[in-house]
């Protein structure tokens, strides 16, 4: 809270005192007193962002925009704030919005590269439709490929379905596919609560609350350490046990069709995704980190896509009607980092 007190006596010295002539010398002493997010985390020099209304920025240095990239105090800590609406501007190769950070070095699995984060879930969207699986979910970190698919072995979700207290935190993994992409699938693993296949039997039924799951504002961490293309990853929350997953990213279990799990095939039947994987996976494809909030819940017809495509109301793509309801996603990040693999103990 520092630099917003040091903020106040500026400001008023320059309208009750006259303390400076020189109004650029006023700009940048106003600038600096301003909490940016690369204050608050400063790994922000290693990422480049896409934000949620197509603004996109390679140096975070004295980088924010007012309602999708700040810094936000609870009264105790400063945090990093994500938030995207449900329908916006975003990549070549999504319909869902997002205020993510995207790594700048690429990296291969065999090399290996280490992500952290410390946050909490502040808000998911409270419109879409109770069959899709994507719907009320934010992914909160990644591993992208940066080539052959572009395929993602890893998404970290977090998911509640309205009138819920608690929601779930699970990860996917994508396959990276022997031909055809379009037959591509992504297996869930729950970490707390359910995995990306619970879902409502009609549009507004919800099933029952996850019992050990994660609320709204709750904070927990996670680590991905990816170290000689084997993938580490660690969830840990002060209201949970500690869990702990391995898999490999240059050999796939998932080669053959009687591989695929039973999962995939009740999840995806209707869409007549049921590819197999590649035998080495990701191997020899370079990989980027993402981190930051990238909404899963978007305006396109559950009937043509019954896993993705959630149907939600987008309000003609107005963003602050998007906002005022609860068609968003809002993440609060208090530390994060990125660096180099290594092999747990």
């Amino acid at each position: 809270m520092t630099k917003l007190n040091n903020l106040f006596l500026l400001v008023g010295c320059i309208l009750f005192i006259g303390c400076s002539s020189n109004p650029k010398k006023i700009s940048d002493e106003a600038s600096d007193l301003i909490e940016y997010p690369n204050d608050v985390i400063p790994f922000m020099s290693n990422w480049k962002i896409l934000l949620g209304d197509g603004t996109r920025s390679n140096d975070l240095t004295k980088f924010e925009k007012k309602d999708f990239f700040y810094v936000q105090n609870d009264g105790n800590t400063d945090w990093v704030v994500y938030k995207t609406p449900n329908s916006g501007i975003t990549s070549k190769t999504s319909s869902n919005t997002r205020t993510e950070l995207g790594e700048k070095k690429r990296w291969y699995p065999k090399e290996g590269g280490r992500l952290t984060g410390t946050l909490k879930v502040q808000h998911v969207s409270t419109l879409g439709d109770a069959r899709v699986a994507a719907s009320y979910s934010v992914v909160i970190g990644q591993i992208h490929s940066d080539e052959g698919h572009e395929n993602e072995p890893l998404k970290i979700f977090y998911k509640k379905f309205p009138g819920h207290q608690k929601g779930s935190i699970f990860w996917n993994y994508e396959i990276n596919t022997e031909g055809d992409n379009g037959k591509r699938w992504d297996y869930s693993q729950a970490v707390w609560g359910y995995d990306m296949s619970v879902v409502g039997h009609q549009k507004d039924q919800y099933p029952e609350e996850p019992k050990e799951g994660i609320a709204l504002g709750e904070e927990f961490s996670y680590e991905v350490n990816v170290y000689k293309g084997i993938m580490y990853l660690t969830f840990k929350s002060e209201r949970h046990p500690t869990v702990r997953f391995t898999k490999n990213l240059l050999s796939s279990e998932f080669e053959t069709y009687d591989k695929i799990p039973d999962q995939i095939h009740e999840l995806y039947a209707s869409l007549g995704r049921d590819g197999v994987e590649k035998k080495d996976a990701y191997a020899g494809e370079k990989q980027i980190f993402k981190q930051g909030a990238y909404n899963q819940t978007n305006g396109k017809d559950p009937n043509t896509n019954i896993v993705w495509h959630t149907g939600s109301d987008s309000f003609g793509g107005d963003i602050q009607k998007q906002y005022a309801n609860g068609a968003y996603a809002e993440v609060w990040f208090r530390e994060a980092s990125l660096g180099e693999g290594y092999l747990p103990q």
